[in-house]
């Protein structure tokens, strides 16, 4: 069994992403070590952001805790103003100090480095791992509210320097393989069995929900700037006698959010409740802003609704016309309009259920998860013939996928 020091966001964030399913996945086989990075935007002066920092003080203090058998998750101490040279040097030493503190308390030796935040670029070839594998989700110097150039930096250390990268999105694939021969494209896999729920008849409809009238046109996920609410106000207004049902949390500004009798924004709700929600969907739709961000996103909703069957209309990203042979996608809003008329019609359509089904299942975590190990245990393999020594980390991860098969 390998140990893995893998670098994420909030273990217990609003949203289940990548980085935990993928975490999740490997403690199955593996000691796995979460260690909760601080975001990469700065703090705003809001009491949410405010109690953010507290508790991450708080949890810091408390160490590593067990929140799965073979996951423990340590909250990680560090300033979140990347964008002053100072605040970087500093940073760099408390995370090193704290890593090794970590490994030193639990026995830690060559473990293997696992990034998925960038901003802990610092810590590679450091801290004495067999491998350092970095996981890009998204084009993070694009993303809103961070320093782009000292992330740009961050992000192109990790990518030269890491053993291994796997990009989510093969926009990203060109860009890294400049960086790092040893580049792979592994796109976002999905929870089958649990979004499966939703295909359940008999189950549960929520009760806030019950009293909205059919068709329910549904979206899951934050409500930030890379949501176009100019499109989504346009479609409850084109289809006023259309229910369109926004879950998630609002990120964006209050007078930003449009008011219109048939559009309602309820709030976050838990990933456990998802499928129950996502049952009462007509369709489903992804109405993002055309960013840079959204351009080279992955998004795991895309996916998760097809799991559930549900007829899905998305703006024109390469990550839906990867699907869109299941998928309707639509380049302005007219057409997106005319596209979600036609998935309206269609949503009853047995086999086009069963076809969006099979789409999703055939990329699950779990099938996800074993090729990126596979790619990880010959990346160990080749370092062990160049060196001349056999790593324990490989023969750790082959024993795990053998026990697995």
């Amino acid at each position: 069994m390998a140990t893995i020091l893998y670098f994420g966001n909030d273990w217990n964030a609003e949203n289940r992403t990548s980085t935990h399913h993928i975490a999740r996945r490997l403690a199955e086989q593996h000691q796995v070590y979460y260690i909760e990075c601080p975001g990469m935007r700065a703090p705003r002066r809001s009491g949410r952001d405010l109690r953010r920092v507290f508790q991450k003080v708080g949890r810091s203090l408390r160490g590593a805790r067990e929140v799965l058998p073979g996951l423990k998750v340590q909250t990680l101490l560090q300033i979140p103003l990347h964008r002053f040279a100072v605040t970087r040097w500093l940073n760099a030493h408390l995370v090193l100090w704290s890593i090794r503190w970590l490994m030193w308390r639990h026995g830690i030796r060559r473990p293997i480095l696992w990034f998925v935040a960038p901003h802990v670029a610092s810590l590679i070839g450091r801290l004495g791992e067999s491998l350092s594998v970095y996981y890009v989700t998204d084009d993070h110097a694009s993303m809103p509210g961070i320093d782009r150039d000292s992330m740009r930096a961050m992000d192109e250390k990790l990518t030269r320097e890491a053993g291994i990268v796997f990009v989510a999105s093969d926009t990203l694939l060109d860009r890294k393989l400049a960086l790092n021969p040893n580049t792979h494209y592994s796109p976002h896999g999905v929870d089958v069995e649990h979004f499966g729920r939703a295909c359940n008849p008999s189950g549960r409809v929520p009760d806030d929900i019950r009293p909205f009238p059919q068709p329910i046109i549904g979206f899951f996920g934050l409500v930030e700037r890379w949501i176009d609410l100019g499109l989504v106000r346009y479609l409850a207004e084109e289809r006023p006698d259309w229910t369109f049902l926004m879950i998630g949390r609002i990120g964006v500004p209050p007078e930003t959010v449009p008011s219109l009798p048939n559009l309602h924004f309820v709030g976050k709700r838990t990933y456990e409740e998802l499928p129950d929600y996502g049952r009462q969907f007509a369709a489903a739709i992804l109405p993002f802003t055309l960013t840079q961000e959204a351009w080279h996103a992955n998004p795991l909703k895309l996916l998760e609704y097809l799991a559930m069957g549900k007829p899905v209309v998305s703006v024109a990203i390469p990550a839906a016309e990867k699907l869109s042979d299941v998928i309707e996608v639509a380049h302005n809003r007219e057409e997106f309009l005319a596209r979600l008329d036609k998935a309206v019609r269609e949503s009853k359509d047995a086999e086009a259920v069963l076809r969006r089904i099979a789409r999703a299942a055939a990329a699950s975590w779990d099938a996800r998860v074993a090729e990126v190990l596979r790619l990880v245990r010959e990346t160990l393999e080749r370092n062990r013939s160049q060196l001349g020594a056999i790593p324990d980390e490989v023969a750790a991860i082959q024993a795990a996928q053998t026990t697995r098969s």
